[in-house]
């Protein structure tokens, strides 16, 4: 056993998190770890990591286990360079040429090409890879992963999985991709005040969860029926009057009161698996087309995002984008919402025609209003569907608390900041949702009242995701974008994702081939080579020192210092260290 815990409980001011919870991680441990925003699952992370404390209970580590933790956010030195960052994460090894051996191949398994790239300069999703790579450089035995698949690309996801497929460490990973975690996890635990235990844990990946976890709260539902019929009757017993009473035995009047606090009990728990009411407003237009797209095209400074790209939106559509980070499919949002203009082509829209786009970078939001604010801006009332719903009752059904009113939303978690752009979106009759990454910072119950709406909208809607569980269930065909300029239709997530395999395949065999050429020309050794390999020992001395006199240099602080001299040397150790190889 790597981690013992012993009814841990934990509070912050007056909201109990989870209470008298005991688990255990063992070596191999594939656990994906789930529940609503506010359970907990990021606290009891940082307590199993040692970063926070239990309010009580025990915890034990077996004796020289490494426990590495991987937060959603990282804490990546921007002033540093890709390589730094790595070196720096290797505390456990003091022989530097065993540490440069380990980020040699951690960048190679991280693609992560150029070793002397400054942090800053990196995207979100490479900053994620980085981060993901200081993490296994540590060689945990137990890594402890918060939401990983956050700001990685649909490669990235995919790239991730494959390091997590057979890994030499266990790991615990918190996430709301589930296919991620039916596809990595061999063990789920849901942290929710709806179980007896605070949790419910279940062996087996996610879709074996999904099925255990409907059959016990059917249930515990039925049991709430049949112990409300119980003390019924035993109310009715209980009303007769004192002569009845004293002719039955007093442990059935005990008996009666236990029903009734065991019957709190459930329905407090049936409650507590509360859910947001998510319902879009459609106009109810009935024009078949709503808008047409005829050879599209976009350019990004000097990079082709699209081009040539055509297609129609009528209701019903349900038009999914996938692609690499950066490869235009916001670019296309924007444009088709009217707030950037394409390059060339058009774009024919119905007369009148309501868009309403859902921007993953929550610009809309002003971060110093309150939440009353942020939901309604003219007063105590929004008016949905033609009638006026006090601001309490709204917030309600996003799974606020009447006291959060007016708390300012940079308070707010990311999770609590996307259901109140998703309020804001229900407001607005819309013929065609532009939505942009909705379900980030989304809970996985959340997430599945979202989709629920979405297929119940009579509309058109663009849903650009890295979920593919998400893409799957709601989208009809599939827009990808291969990150070069090129984009094309597919049926569904699942022919794309072929297309991508075959495609490693394709250069997995093309890097045999080469492979295979060079050891075939490496048999054919001429004199000119065998004189060469006389001497390969002093070659190779020497273009160590090379190596070794860059590294001095970069690690001077004076150079550090000066951007200049430290880029010179960066710049000379990666052909360096190439010629050594």
């Amino acid at each position: 056993m790597l981690i013992s815990c012993q009814s841990l409980s934990k509070s912050f001011g007056s909201q109990q998190l989870f209470s008298e919870i005991s688990l255990g991680f063992e070596s191999g441990e594939r656990l994906g770890l789930i529940g609503p925003n506010g359970s907990g699952k990021s606290t009891l992370l940082k307590i199993l990591a040692g970063l926070e404390s239990a309010d009580s209970g025990k915890i034990t580590i077996k004796k020289g286990a490494k426990i590495v933790y991987l937060a959603q956010a990282d804490d990546l030195d921007s002033t540093q360079s890709v390589e730094m960052a790595l070196m720096e994460a290797i505390v456990d090894d003091p022989d530097e040429t065993s540490r440069h051996n380990r980020v040699s191949m951690m960048l190679s398994q991280t693609e992560l090409n150029n070793p002397c790239q400054d942090i800053a300069s990196l995207s979100g999703g490479w900053r994620k890879k980085l981060a993901i790579a200081a993490a296994l450089i540590k060689m945990p035995d137990l890594l402890l992963l918060d939401e990983p698949t956050n700001h990685l690309d649909i490669q990235g996801i995919l790239w991730l999985e494959k390091i997590l497929t057979n890994p030499p460490f266990a790991f615990v990973l918190i996430s709301h991709d589930r296919t991620f975690l039916d596809n990595r996890t061999r063990r789920i635990i849901e942290l929710n005040r709806c179980y007896p235990e605070g949790y419910l844990r279940v062996n087996g990946n996610y879709s074996r969860f999904l099925s255990l976890r409907e059959d016990f709260l059917a249930n515990q539902l039925q049991r709430q029926t049949v112990l409300s019929n119980k003390l019924r009757r035993e109310t009715e017993w209980l009303n007769r009057g004192p002569k009845a009473r004293t002719t039955k035995a007093r442990f059935r009047i005990d008996k009666a009161y236990q029903l009734k606090n065991e019957l709190q009990e459930v329905c407090q728990r049936n409650a507590a698996d509360k859910k947001v009411t998510i319902d879009f407003e459609a106009t109810g237009r009935k024009t078949k087309k709503l808008l047409s797209v005829k050879k599209l095209a976009k350019t990004l400074g000097d990079r082709q995002l699209f081009s040539d790209l055509s297609f129609e939106l009528s209701p019903g559509s349900r038009l999914g984008l996938m692609g690499p980070n950066g490869s235009g499919k916001t670019t296309l949002m924007h444009i088709l919402a009217g707030k950037i203009e394409a390059d060339s082509g058009a774009i024919s829209r119905a007369e009148g025609l309501r868009i309403v786009l859902f921007d993953q970078k929550r610009e809309q939001l002003d971060q110093d209003d309150t939440l009353r604010q942020a939901l309604s801006s003219s007063g105590d009332t929004v008016t949905y569907r033609g009638r006026q719903i006090h601001i309490v009752s709204w917030a309600k059904r996003f799974l606020f608390q009447p006291e959060q009113l007016d708390q300012p939303v940079s308070r707010l978690s990311g999770g609590e900041q996307a259901r109140i752009l998703i309020a804001r979106l229900m407001l607005q009759p819309a013929d065609v949702l532009l939505l942009d990454e909705p379900g980030n910072d989304f809970d996985i119950p959340s997430l599945s009242v979202l989709e629920e709406s979405l297929l119940d909208f009579p509309g058109a809607f663009v849903l650009a995701s890295h979920d593919r569980f998400f893409l799957d269930r709601v989208t009809t065909k599939i827009l990808g974008f291969n990150g070069k300029g090129q984009s094309m239709f597919y049926a569904d997530y699942h022919q794309w994702l072929r297309q991508q395999k075959g495609k490693d395949s394709v250069k997995k065999k093309t890097k045999t081939k080469e492979k295979n050429s060079r050891t075939r020309n490496k048999a054919k050794i001429t004199y000119k080579d065998r004189l060469e390999l006389a001497g390969i020992e002093e070659t190779i001395l020497a273009a160590e020192q090379e190596v070794k006199k860059c590294e001095k240099h970069i690690e001077d602080p004076a150079v550090i210092r000066d951007q200049e001299e430290l880029a010179k040397w960066c710049s000379m150790l990666q052909p360096a260290q190439e010629k050594v190889e």
